[in-house]
């Protein structure tokens, strides 16, 4: 899947962007049925969901923010993740035999989808091998500058899992001091529509507003060689609806 050269670039950066690895036909087929699990998901919000899940959790007809586990919930995710292209290229990158232990929708609707500040995966999952762990971050529209693409700091998986801090009205918005994150400037990584973005745990990462008139949808699907677990993570996750895919 991978050539010498692209692995080389993930060695030197943290980081990788894979263009095309998915048919038009499969990211439409994902997006129907984000839009049915929208409205049965909608339907049975809890307050407490709509603070965690909704843009403004005052309106319940506010687009969603995120939504957690699409692998484990809906077959149409589970296919994209099962995809031979993209488990030969997380082996390629973490080693043979993998768990896909955590999903996540990010809806990033339209002139309201909000930026995400900068964070390392690794500290929000804690794995005890900070190599073992890979996300991979598949574009369900063209992910632009505009829309918020992930911005990376480009080498920063050499640096340890860094403390992380989070604003008393944001519990989910963990990130690392601004006196840290500025070492790395930001380097946008635009993704095309069914291109995967593929990055270390320990990579340094963000993303803007959506500024334009266009949904930016991504899923990300967090791979875990099996051979390591995960310790005391930051970020809530039910282990049972891991799935073990080599």
């Amino acid at each position: 899947m991978l050539d010498a050269e692209q692995l080389d670039a993930f060695g030197r950066d943290g980081q990788l962007t894979v263009a095309d690895l998915f048919s038009a036909e499969e990211i439409n087929r994902a997006l129907a049925d984000l839009e049915q699990w929208d409205a049965e998901f909608r339907s049975t919000l809890t307050d407490e969901e709509r603070e965690w899940y909704l843009e403004d959790p005052s309106d319940p007809s506010s687009p969603f923010r995120k939504l957690d586990d699409p692998v484990f919930h809906r077959a149409a995710f589970r296919a994209l993740a099962m995809a031979p292209a993209l488990l030969e290229a997380v082996e390629q990158l973490i080693g043979e035999g993998v768990t896909l232990f955590f999903s996540q929708v990010f809806c990033k609707p339209p002139e309201v989808g909000g930026p995400k500040p900068v964070h390392q995966d690794n500290f929000y999952f804690a794995p005890n091998d900070t190599d073992a762990l890979l996300t991979t971050w598949i574009a369900l529209d063209a992910a632009t500058e505009e829309n918020g693409c992930l911005h990376y700091g480009l080498g920063s998986h050499r640096e340890p899992v860094l403390e992380h801090t989070a604003p008393e009205d944001a519990p989910f918005n963990l990130q690392v001091p601004p006196d840290v994150a500025k070492k790395y400037p930001m380097t946008p990584a635009p993704v095309p529509r069914g291109g995967v973005s593929i990055h270390h745990g320990n990579t340094l990462h963000q993303s803007s507003a959506n500024r334009s008139a266009h949904p930016r949808r991504a899923v990300t699907f967090h791979f875990l060689r099996n051979d390591a677990k995960l310790v005391e993570p930051a970020l809530k996750y039910d282990p049972s609806h891991s799935v073990k895919v080599s």
